[in-house]
């Protein structure tokens, strides 16, 4: 009963903390990414993926409501793209931030 109580307590965290940041970053994530992507897609196209990947976690965000959304494969998949968000040396920064706000969200989620 002790672990199970742990566990719950630990999953409440865990959402708190997910929902804290997505708070403080969807907003300004649903502003910047598509304006990034289009100023940057050109010469960054991997972004155009970024971009992809973004949309999804924020329908399913939107979709789950106040439950925490499954985001494991689009997290993954990010990191991969983006080389566990290192950002080009060649943009702005915008893009440092969409960068940014993305990790901090991927972090929040795996708390």
């Amino acid at each position: 009963m002790k672990n199970k109580n742990q566990k719950e307590r630990k999953n409440m965290t865990n959402q708190i903390v997910f929902n804290q940041a997505k708070e403080k970053h969807l907003k300004m994530l649903e502003q910047y990414v598509p304006v990034v992507s289009k100023v940057h897609g050109g010469s960054h196209p991997e972004f155009y993926e970024v971009q992809k990947a973004f949309d999804a976690i924020d329908v399913k965000i939107k979709e789950a409501g106040s439950s925490k959304p499954e985001l494991k494969v689009e997290f993954t998949k990010l990191r991969e793209m983006t080389a566990d968000y290192s950002v080009p040396v060649d943009v702005c920064e915008s893009y440092e931030a969409v960068y940014t706000m993305l990790s901090e969200l991927d972090k929040a989620y795996h708390a």
